[in-house]
């Protein structure tokens, strides 16, 4: 080889070793905690199914949290948290924000999702029925029509309702409703309770007037979960949770900004007046703990008991199904697992 070609030769290799330093250096510069390396957001699909109890979602949606963490973040509100689910089950979203009944259905029937955090506690339930029928208590649901979204939280907190006065659900005859359809069921006569969503709470008593009456009831604390399917990163479903720690850091700073931003993000599928009763019945906060996996179990017991599923519903198997090492990374005192 001449001289003049070897200097050449070695000058570009030179130059090539100096430019992949340079990549790798510029790499791990900017990457730090972001999900999407060097300048890259990392996309990420989130379901979500309940503009309260997934509250934080929709606040980092609105206040364009995502992006400090490296995310390219589609959130996708659909009418339930089964819904959100099925969405991340068939592959349409990474992530889903859904009760604890649907996740525990989906892992009793050998579905693969994992519990990445509890975000929100609610207990604040209503049997909605009306004046003429004579529905005062529990124990008088006995051989009544009930409506209730099946598959949801809601189905859970009506089995419990029952179980206060010793009922079954084959003391009652269960209606398949839409959580939107409890109202108008109950004003025509088609059922003579119900148990729906607290946002619809209000539509019943608009429906019904004064015919509208309730039966409070605490005795079921429902957890709102984000939960991650089969598709998920962990690196960005850790991303995922550090935007929700601070949105619900924000959430506590300045509630009423809160409740401003998720009525925007939920452009007019619910009323000011709802938002601003209800949002500070939820109790917030990601975390995964002792007593997560001890609802959980039971929970589950119902639900392999009522849908005849075939998976352990012990909190030892529900165990395996929850990862802690998101939440871990972002807030260690956050999960209290054993």
């Amino acid at each position: 080889m001449s001289r003049p070609r070897a200097v050449a030769v070695a000058l570009v290799a030179a130059l090539l070793t100096a430019l992949a330093a340079g990549c790798a250096g510029s790499g791990s510069a900017t990457g730090g905690g972001a999900a999407g390396g060097a300048g890259r957001a990392a996309p990420v699909g989130i379901a979500a199914g309940d503009y309260l109890g997934g509250a934080p979602v929709h606040l980092a949606q609105e206040r364009g949290l995502w992006a400090a963490e490296g995310l390219q973040a589609k959130v996708t509100s659909l009418a339930t948290g089964r819904d959100a689910l099925n969405a991340v089950l068939g592959g349409q979203a990474q992530l889903g924000v859904v009760g604890d009944l649907p996740a525990v259905t989906a892992a009793l029937g050998g579905r693969s999702i994992r519990i990445v955090a509890d975000l929100s506690r609610f207990s604040d339930w209503r049997l909605l029925t009306r004046t003429d029928r004579g529905v005062t208590g529990f124990a008088a649901l006995k051989g009544r029509k009930v409506g209730v979204p099946q598959g949801t939280n809601v189905e859970f907190a009506l089995s419990r309702m029952l179980g206060s006065a010793g009922l079954g659900a084959s003391d009652v005859t269960v209606v398949n409703l839409s959580p939107g359809q409890v109202p108008a069921a109950l004003a025509r006569g088609d059922v003579d309770a119900g148990v729906t969503f607290p946002s619809f709470y209000d539509a019943a008593r608009s429906a019904l007037g004064e015919r509208y009456a309730e039966v409070p009831f605490t005795g079921y604390t429902a957890h709102t979960l984000l939960v991650a399917g089969p598709s998920a990163d962990e690196a960005a479903t850790t991303a995922v949770l550090r935007a929700l720690v601070r949105a619900q850091r924000d959430m506590a700073a300045d509630p009423a900004g809160a409740r401003s931003a998720i009525l925007a993000q939920a452009h007019g599928s619910l009323q000011a007046g709802y938002v601003e009763a209800f949002q500070p019945r939820y109790a917030y906060g990601a975390s995964l703990t002792p007593e997560l996996t001890a609802q959980l179990a039971e929970v589950a017991g119902w639900a392999k008991a009522a849908q005849q599923l075939p998976g352990p519903a012990d909190a030892a198997a529900l165990r395996g199904h929850l990862n802690p090492a998101p939440l871990k990374a972002v807030d260690p005192a956050a999960v209290t697992l054993d």
